[in-house]
């Protein structure tokens, strides 16, 4: 990707664990700043359904490398309405199931399932930049591998318990404990990866929500933006 010029939209990239609150802090500060957004994360569930909906064994690397340029993976990226696509079908609600978030992180820990997948994302923000006035993107490997150069690059957390609260609420379930020990069990792996692991590198700022609601995350990182853009400018 080219460097960020001032005639070009900005892009937002936005790292962070599972039940960090990234993605609604992504969607806020893209509303607020008339904004593009895009879910990459969304697209590894996407590709981990089809996958599970073929047939095809996740758990062996080279099947899944055999069939990751099969299906066509579209995205939305309206921060009111994002939307996510398998082969023209809407799976915004299967991608959410409990068996695509069991094996997501085996899927997105395939090399050639990250090259496809970056690649298409690079091209959604490259058009962002070009016809927009930027676009936020959030997952794992943004501020790493995606879009490195990006003016703004935050990495999202919270504590462990903070996060399983707000995943459990998110899903409808009361069971705190066992979502933690699911969400650790994906830190782990996505931490742990060979490819594009999770990871906080020295130019990207940390942000713990921990203590924080949404509107004073979201406050922050627009702050931010708002600074970034004004550099840009001058």
């Amino acid at each position: 990707m080219s460097g960020q010029g001032s005639t070009e939209g900005i892009v937002i990239a936005i790292d962070g664990p599972s039940g960090s609150g990234k993605s609604s802090t992504s969607k806020g500060v893209a509303r607020a700043r008339g904004l593009r957004y895009l879910d990459t994360g969304a697209m590894y569930r996407a590709l981990t359904w089809w996958m599970l909906d073929n047939g095809v064994d996740v758990h062996d690397a080279a099947a899944v490398a055999a069939a990751v340029e099969r299906p066509v993976i579209e995205m939305g990226t309206d921060p009111a309405a994002p939307t996510v696509s398998v082969d023209g079908r809407d799976v915004a609600v299967e991608i959410r199931t409990k068996e695509v978030t069991g094996n997501v992180s085996a899927v997105s820990a395939v090399p050639q399932a990250r090259e496809l997948l970056v690649r298409i994302q690079r091209e959604i923000i490259d058009t962002a930049r070009r016809e927009s006035a930027g676009i936020v993107v959030e997952g794992r490997d943004i501020t790493t591998v995606v879009a490195p150069d990006a003016p703004v690059k935050l990495f999202i957390t919270a504590s462990a318990q903070a996060r399983a609260q707000r995943r459990s609420k998110e899903i409808r379930t009361g069971d705190v404990a066992g979502t933690q020990a699911d969400l650790e069990r994906r830190d782990e792996l996505d931490s742990s990866r060979a490819h594009s692991p999770l990871t906080l590198t020295a130019d990207t700022a940390e942000l713990d929500t921990t203590g924080l609601d949404l509107d004073e995350v979201i406050a922050l990182v627009v702050k931010l933006v708002d600074e970034a853009a004004a550099a840009a400018r001058a």
